[in-house]
């Protein structure tokens, strides 16, 4: 798994609007499915990158800081 989050997406009258399990708060919508998709994984990016910012503010400014890559 590489990159991975499902995608849980329902219609709303003319609207379809998603949702990550993975990530709480990840929402998209759109008037197209691939709308919908494109904006949940737009959400989900902006959520991780926050999150890193926010986690890496506490370490100390000797620590050594790598990216770890899932197969």
């Amino acid at each position: 798994m590489r990159h991975e989050f499902s995608a849980v997406i329902e219609r709303d009258g003319k609207w379809f609007v998603g949702w990550c399990p993975e990530i709480p708060g990840a929402n998209g919508q759109g008037l197209t499915l691939e709308e919908c998709r494109q904006n949940l994984a737009e959400a989900i990016q902006l959520i991780l990158e926050d999150r890193r910012e926010d986690a890496l503010r506490g370490a100390p400014a000797d620590a050594i800081h790598e990216v770890l890559q899932l197969a």
